[in-house]
């Protein structure tokens, strides 16, 4: 299976479980990634499903379903696409969604203090209560033993007193933990501050971290190129947005002709801060 198969496969997916064409009376029929009040993003909503599906499902999802149906998707896509790269990225990868980052390594303390801020509402109101978080979609690297460390030829004995404190060695802690690998926030569509969480999720896990930070990224299905920018431009928190059909979003820009949303897809895309989701693979790899 190639990365384009899986990407053809991630669409059609996406079509069947999560794609609806919304009736509506007033304003008429419209993809369920469009908002529905904005001219523009409903005509590109409408072109990229043109591309994906001849037969478009009619109905109704409500948006919590929709992000959660998102989610799940995304994560079989990376799940399936970055096995393909075992032979340049080796290690046992375990995939999950929701799960609280106080799991991984790099935030094992985060637990701790959140019990003890709990019982005292003086540290509450003082560390707030949101550094706890749980990303749409993680992935994690699994622990190595030293047998495995020693598979092609011997590099570590337990008697050694060498490499003592690093978290891939199995056997230097008690109770291991994996090691956050990437945290990917999902976004099926960017309305109102959605984007902002993403972003407020992102400085949490940069500046409580203990190690090394995981790639974080966000991947959205919205439509219009501007509410795209609300999220993506910039640096400092979010490594990149990946846009889950990138290649018919450019299609379909083109074909409308509306130039400032060209002009910050251009200015997305060039200044490499928005790739397709077949990039994340390759990029996770890293």
């Amino acid at each position: 299976m190639t990365i384009s198969k899986l990407r053809e496969q991630y669409h059609k997916n996406i079509c069947r479980d999560l794609l609806r064409i919304r009736n509506n009376a007033n304003k008429g029929d419209y993809p369920n990634n469009a908002d529905g009040d904005s001219k523009i993003s409903v005509r590109i909503a409408w072109e990229i499903t043109k591309s994906l599906s001849s037969k478009p499902v009619y109905g109704n999802i409500t948006g919590q379903e929709a992000g959660n149906i998102f989610e799940r998707l995304t994560k079989e896509f990376l799940e399936n696409s970055f096995e393909l790269f075992k032979h340049i990225r080796p290690g046992k990868w375990q995939y999950s969604m929701n799960t609280s980052i106080s799991e991984f390594d790099q935030y094992k303390d985060l637990a701790s203090i959140d019990k003890i801020v709990k019982k005292n509402k003086e540290l509450a109101s003082t560390l707030g209560q949101d550094y706890l978080i749980s990303p749409d979609i993680v992935i994690s690297r699994e622990t190595v033993t030293d047998k495995e460390l020693n598979k092609n030829k011997s590099i570590i004995s337990i008697k050694d007193s060498a490499a003592k404190l690093t978290p891939l060695r199995r056997s230097n802690y008690e109770f291991p933990k994996p090691i956050l690998h990437a945290s990917i926030s999902c976004k099926w569509t960017l309305r109102s501050d959605r984007g902002q969480n993403a972003r407020t999720e992102a400085l949490n896990l940069i500046r409580n971290r203990k190690g090394n930070l995981p790639h974080i990224v966000a991947v959205t299905a919205e439509p219009t190129t501007t509410r795209i920018a609300s999220l993506a431009l910039g640096t400092g928190d979010i490594d990149c947005v990946y846009h889950f059909a990138l290649n018919e979003l450019i299609d379909a820009l083109n074909t409308i002709g509306d130039e400032s949303q060209l002009d910050m897809l251009n200015t997305l895309v060039d200044g490499r801060r928005l790739r397709d989701i077949s990039d994340l693979p390759f990029d996770l790899a890293v």
